[in-house]
């Protein structure tokens, strides 16, 4: 089984933290992700920098660009992770645009995810039917699982379409905004996670954009398996460096 299906399973809410990869220094990678496994976190996305990020906003764009200036690469990234699994047990899944991917080669990057140990992938811009017709059969060959964002505007239609070929979670969107512009969700928001945990999709819902801090950590998983942090744990990078990654996540998940 899948190590995102095991965790899913567990009777908990999930914190899963997102991270630019090669960032602050290119070769922190690594460090971050045993530390963030040693602090308590429940699921790892490791973003893949890209020049072009259209959903991401300005603290992950900002990551993201410093990255690419270290001279983070897909292959570069590849040979930092090849021996994740021997100090890294749970779920890391790559989250990142789908033009670095196509140019790699899509089966030789599901491939290399594969061997090393990747558990799944999120790519905002590779349209569903495309990913249908043309790459799931691929994805589904070396064992990675493909998880599809949802928004306040997606049709019931769609849920239920991402819902049909997913086999793992769906990325619950907050807002239409891009990562990391709020503060807080008011009765808006709370009605969609409301409407969407009331539709009993097959696959868990983990809500990601606008979760900070204790307070909307909770607020996001009282209808949802669990919560995604980005800009907030970029934030702490640049403020406080790799060393102190568990003040963090002890802070979201306790409020200490």
């Amino acid at each position: 089984m899948n190590r995102i299906n095991k965790k899913l399973q567990e009777d908990k809410k999930l914190l899963s933290i997102y991270f630019s990869a090669g960032y602050p220094t290119l070769n922190d990678t690594v460090s971050i992700i045993q530390n963030l496994e040693k602090s308590g976190v429940d699921m790892i996305e490791i973003g893949l920098p890209f020049s072009d990020p259209l959903a991401d906003g300005p603290t992950i764009q900002a990551s993201s660009t410093q990255a690419l200036k270290n001279g983070m690469t897909t292959e570069i990234l590849f040979n930092q992770l090849k021996d994740i699994r021997k100090t890294v047990s749970i779920p890391l899944i790559i989250m990142g645009y789908f033009n670095p991917i196509l140019q790699y080669g899509v089966e030789a990057f599901c491939k290399t995810c594969k061997e090393i140990g990747i558990d799944g992938l999120i790519i905002p811009d590779l349209p569903i039917d495309v990913y249908n017709e043309q790459y799931k059969s691929t994805f589904e060959t070396y064992g990675l699982i493909n998880v599809f964002l949802i928004t306040p505007q997606t049709s019931v239609e769609r849920i239920n379409f991402i819902d049909s070929i997913s086999n793992g979670f769906i990325y619950m969107v907050s807002s239409a905004s891009v990562t990391g512009s709020s503060s807080g969700f008011g009765e808006t928001q709370t009605s969609y996670f409301k409407r969407i945990a009331g539709m009993n999709l097959k696959n868990p819902q983990i809500v990601g954009f606008g979760i900070s801090n204790h307070e909307t950590f909770s607020q996001a998983t009282q209808y949802a398996k669990g919560a995604i942090i980005g800009s907030a744990f970029i934030t702490f990078l640049s403020n406080h460096g790799i060393k102190d990654i568990s003040k963090f996540t002890q802070a979201i998940l306790n409020n200490i």
